[in-house]
C-alpha cells in the first residue's frame, strides 16, 4: 500500500543553488520588502511561453477550453502581475528562479512568491505532458522509479495518492533529492549518495520544490481549474487520466540528466571550496566559505 507522500510547508534556510544575495532587501516589520530602484531602469519582462503543443493537441484527455482557459487566462495572469510587481525594485534581472526562492523568504512568503511560483509552476506543468503521452517511462529513470519506489506501479500508486489528498489548491510532485533536508531539518551536511534519490511530494497553492533545494522532474496541478472543465470535481479521474494518456516521460527523463549533471556539479565546486579553505589560513577561512 502506498504511503503518502511528504507534505513540505516548513521554511527552510536558503537552499545551495542559489548563488545571490537578499542583503539588498529591506526587513520591516519582520518582513523582506522590495524597494524601488532610484533614476531609470530597464526592465526584464517575463514573457508568457506557450505550451510545446497546439492547444487542441491534448485532446480528448484535455480540452482546448481547458487549456484557452488554464493556459490563456490564469498562467497569463500570474506572469503579467509578476511584472507588474518586480519593475524597478532588485529582484527586477533575477531568473525566475532565484525570484522564487528569494521572495520564499523561508516561509514567511512576500507577495512577489506566488505570481512568480505560478508562472514557473504552469510553464512547468504544460511542458510535464504530450500528445499521445503516459505509458511507461525507460533507461535510468525507469531504473531509479523501481530502486527507490518498489516498482514502477507502486511509484504511480503512491503520486495518485499525493495528488489526491493535497488538500484544496496545490500540487503534486516527481523529485530528484540530492541532499538531506527533511521536514523541519534546516541542517544539510554533505549528502552521500544513498540522499539522491527520487522521492514524490506535495505541495500547497504555489509552492513548489525548488525552495527546498530539490530538482523537479514531474507535477500535476490539482487546483480545481486544471480540471473542471473538463472533469468537474472528479480530481481522481483526471490523475488517472494525466498519469495513462498525458505524461511525457521524455521530458522527465531530460529533467533527471540535468538535474544529476546540477548535482555533481554542485559537489565539484564544493569539494573545490574545502581545499581552498584547506589552503588558507583559519582567520581567512571564514572569507573563503562565504
Amino acid at each position: 500500500m502506498a504511503t503518502a507522500a511528504t507534505q513540505l510547508t516548513c521554511g527552510l534556510l536558503p537552499c545551495q543553488g542559489f548563488r545571490g544575495s537578499t542583503r539588498g532587501l529591506r526587513w520591516t516589520n519582520k518582513k523582506v520588502q522590495c524597494t524601488r530602484k532610484a533614476g531609470l531602469s530597464i526592465a526584464a519582462k517575463f514573457e508568457l511561453k506557450p505550451p510545446p503543443y497546439q492547444l487542441n493537441a491534448l485532446e480528448p484527455h484535455m480540452s482546448q477550453d481547458t487549456l484557452e482557459y488554464h493556459w490563456g487566462k490564469h498562467h497569463r495572469t500570474y506572469v503579467d502581475n509578476l511584472n507588474k510587481q518586480i519593475e524597478g525594485t532588485e529582484l527586477d534581472g533575477m531568473s525566475l528562479e532565484d525570484i522564487i526562492r528569494v521572495s520564499y523568504n523561508k516561509g514567511d512568503i512576500l507577495p512577489t512568491f506566488n505570481n512568480a511560483a505560478q508562472a514557473w509552476n504552469h510553464e512547468f506543468f504544460w511542458e510535464s505532458m504530450k500528445p499521445g503521452g503516459g505509458g511507461k517511462p525507460s533507461g535510468d529513470l525507469l531504473e531509479m522509479i523501481e530502486r527507490d519506489f518498489g516498482s514502477f506501479e507502486k511509484f504511480v500508486e503512491e503520486f495518485k495518492l499525493a495528488a489526491s489528498t493535497q488538500f484544496g489548491s496545490g500540487w503534486a510532485w516527481l523529485v530528484y533529492k540530492a541532499n538531506r533536508l527533511e521536514v523541519g531539518n534546516a541542517v544539510n551536511p554533505c549528502p552521500s549518495d544513498e540522499d539522491k534519490k527520487l522521492v514524490v511530494v506535495k505541495s500547497p497553492n504555489a509552492v513548489n520544490p525548488l525552495v527546498w533545494d530539490y530538482s523537479p522532474l514531474l507535477t500535476i496541478d490539482v487546483w480545481e481549474h486544471a480540471y473542471y472543465l473538463d472533469f468537474q470535481n472528479l480530481r481522481p479521474k483526471y490523475i488517472s487520466v494525466f498519469m495513462e494518456k498525458l505524461v511525457s516521460w521524455d521530458a522527465v527523463s531530460s529533467r533527471l540528466e540535468q538535474a544529476k549533471a546540477r548535482a555533481a556539479e554542485r559537489e565539484t565546486e564544493e569539494e573545490t571550496r574545502k581545499k581552498e579553505v584547506e589552503n588558507v589560513p583559519n582567520k581567512d577561512a571564514a572569507e573563503v566559505l562565504g
